[in-house]
């Protein structure tokens, strides 16, 4: 059971932290030149993803990974409202 929890959690934590990894670093700086062709309010995409968008990501996954550790929890009865 336990080793099925944590197996779980890193497999979450490795695939969010993958996508905010290709957010920040590949929309911001790898990908930048070709997504600078498009434009969110006014600004290069490749610009908005350095400076905002990979915050946005960021607060995103955050709550994606409260979501599935609150569903990982229930499945394995470790639920902190139970108690």
């Amino acid at each position: 059971m336990k080793e099925g929890y944590w197996s779980s959690n890193i497999k979450y934590l490795v695939i969010l932290l993958s996508i905010w990894f290709l957010a920040s670093f590949g929309c911001g700086i790898l990908f930048a030149p070709w997504l600078n062709q498009f434009q969110i309010g006014g600004f290069k995409l490749g610009f908005w993803f350095a400076q905002q968008g990979s915050i946005y990501i960021f607060l995103l996954l955050i709550l994606v990974y409260i979501f599935l550790m609150n569903r990982l929890d229930h499945r394995y009865g470790v639920d902190e409202d139970d108690e």
